[in-house]
């Protein structure tokens, strides 16, 4: 069993930068991957970025080039690093852990946090 806690979150203007933490109770290695996911009301959860075990990394269109996410195992946690921030990047986000697959697809997610509430203003 595996508890994430979401932090990092807030409000911050356009352009301005946001680093997310996520912080496991058990050991995230025992994870093959970990993911940050993001939703808006009334909208289905949206991958954003994805770590596997060996520290390969992967994103979503929408943030590459502007998000780097990591991983630091000694402490059992999660960043995404978030620069350049627009209007659209406004919402809870999430961090999930992944047993067996690659952090990418919602469905294999088999732990979630309770989420982090971003919000981009003009």
């Amino acid at each position: 069993q595996v508890q994430l806690v979401e932090s990092g979150g807030g409000l911050v203007q356009a352009g301005g930068s946001l680093r997310l933490s996520c912080a496991a109770s058990g050991s995230i290695f025992s994870m093959n991957a970990m993911g940050w996911y993001r939703q808006l009301p009334g909208k289905q959860r949206e991958w954003v970025a994805a770590i596997t075990r060996g520290g390969n990394t992967n994103y979503a269109d929408s943030v590459k080039g502007r998000s780097t996410i990591s991983r630091d195992n000694a402490k059992n946690t999660v960043y995404l690093e978030m620069n350049s921030l627009k209007l659209e990047d406004t919402a809870v986000y999430y961090c999930g852990a992944d047993r067996l697959g690659s952090g990418t697809r919602r469905q294999s997610i088999d732990y979630w946090g309770q989420g982090t509430q971003v919000t981009v203003s003009s």
